[in-house]
């Protein structure tokens, strides 16, 4: 439960920036939050650590003439909103002016904000989480004998609520919830180990998958690693898993934002209007989707959020900007300060990684990625990976200790299909993708 009433949280943001105004400042802003969770993980059918959190906290941001200063407290009590504010204040006496700094233009302003249905409180008990997550554990364990060890299984409720306002006149907060139950497992033959996990989360508890059916899951993820095979270096089809494909779009999405873009450290400069995709990919950034991890009625400056296509037909139509990134760049805001909304890649096809399989016919599914090979800069890509490789259409046998390789400019116009078994557990909901070669090295 959240300690704090909406009206104390919001008072607390609109405190600390009238203090700012009568100091002097030229803008200021400010984010009041709270939240408050439960979180139960067992191991080994015993109760490892339970947890319950509780914090609030409240950051401002002072602007004099282009010099900017920041301060924050984890105390909300109006001494302590003005002693932040004085702080914050001191700073930007004392660093260099900043053209490009400043608030979000006040035209850009949410002037209305939907409802999105995004709080929805878990009402558990720490039995109860214990109870759910030990059930989880079972599940797994009960999958298969070779299934010895576990990293744990965990169940955690959470719930927050923000306010932010500024110098503009804007005053805007919600609440939020998000829901957790997840295990990995350890699986053990001939002398091998191998691991995987399973998860599912949720602004509402009710949306979650059933515990023991996430248990399930993991330790059949898990038995299936078992006794991977080598496979020779090669270019081959590669086919990637709805998770590992949220990841392989990303690359393409954080090389569009304006921070990358403006300090010149992105392969995508100069890309709007440029065929980056395949033709038959389209991408849209939607922050309106309800209950949705990603949605928001505005952004963290308080600009209005925006439904906007990022990719069509393979063509890059926009950037994600904040307030800075935009006058940097020359251009405006895009309601993206703080990242994308949730990116949706439209599916080229009706079936998943099944159906993409049998179109594929030979070639390696990838479950799981290692190591952070990805140079933003040039888009080369190299990552370890893990995952099955596949004849006449059908799984034949895991493998492992591979590399694929290859670079993104060039991969992403090798899409040949974006399945419908879409992921929609984080901010990029994407299905199972399908690319037409790779290298691979392997043995």
């Amino acid at each position: 439960m959240l300690a704090l009433s909406s009206d104390s949280l919001r008072d607390a943001a609109v405190a600390a920036v009238e203090h700012a105004k009568r100091l002097g400042a030229t803008q200021a802003d400010a984010e009041a939050t709270q939240g408050s969770g439960l979180n139960a993980t067992v191991r080994m059918g015993e109760l490892e650590t339970l947890e319950h959190t509780g914090e609030q906290s409240l950051g401002v941001t002072v602007y004099i003439e282009g010099r900017k200063g920041n301060a924050s407290t984890g105390d909300l009590s109006p001494a302590a909103v003005r002693a932040a504010v004085e702080k914050a204040y001191s700073i930007a006496k004392y660093t260099s002016p900043d053209p490009m700094a400043g608030l979000a233009d006040a035209a850009l302003m949410a002037r209305e904000i939907p409802d999105l249905d995004l709080y929805h409180p878990w009402d558990i008990d720490p039995a109860r989480a214990i109870e759910l997550a030990k059930s989880c554990e079972a599940a797994g364990f009960d999958v298969d004998e070779r299934i010895d060890n576990s990293d744990g299984a965990t169940v955690s409720a959470s719930e927050n609520e923000f306010f932010y306002a500024n110098t503009h006149g804007f005053v805007g907060g919600y609440k939020g919830s998000a829901h957790y139950i997840g295990a990995s497992f350890v699986a053990a033959e001939n002398g091998a180990m191998e691991t995987d996990s399973w998860y599912s989360s949720h602004r509402r508890a009710s949306a979650l998958e059933d515990a023991a059916s996430i248990g399930r899951r993991a330790g059949e993820r898990t038995v299936a690693r078992l006794n991977p095979r080598k496979i020779a270096t090669q270019a081959a089809p590669v086919l990637l898993d709805p998770s590992v494909a949220a990841g392989f779009i990303g690359h393409g999405i954080s090389a569009l934002f304006g921070g990358s873009l403006y300090r010149k450290t992105s392969f995508l400069i100069d890309s709007i209007g440029k065929e980056i995709f395949a033709k038959h990919i389209n991408i849209v950034d939607d922050p309106f989707i309800r209950e949705a991890y990603a949605s928001s009625p505005f952004d963290s400056e308080g600009v209005a959020c925006q439904k906007r296509a990022i990719v069509s037909n393979g063509v890059v139509q926009g950037y994600f900007l904040s307030a800075y990134s935009a006058r940097k760049l020359g251009l405006q805001s895009t309601g993206n300060a703080g990242g994308n909304h949730n990116l949706l890649v439209a599916p080229t096809t009706e079936g998943g990684m099944i159906e993409l399989a049998k179109q594929m016919q030979r070639g390696l599914i990838v479950t799981d990625l290692m190591g952070q090979g990805v140079n933003p800069v040039t888009g080369d890509y190299s990552r370890g990976a893990a995952g099955f490789w596949v004849e006449g259409g059908e799984i034949a046998y895991p493998v492992s200790e591979i590399t694929i390789a290859g670079n993104l400019l060039d991969l992403y116009t090798r899409i040949v299909a974006v399945g419908s078994d879409v992921d929609r557990r984080g901010s990029k909901w994407v299905g199972s993708v399908l690319i037409d070669q790779m290298q691979i090295a392997g043995a």
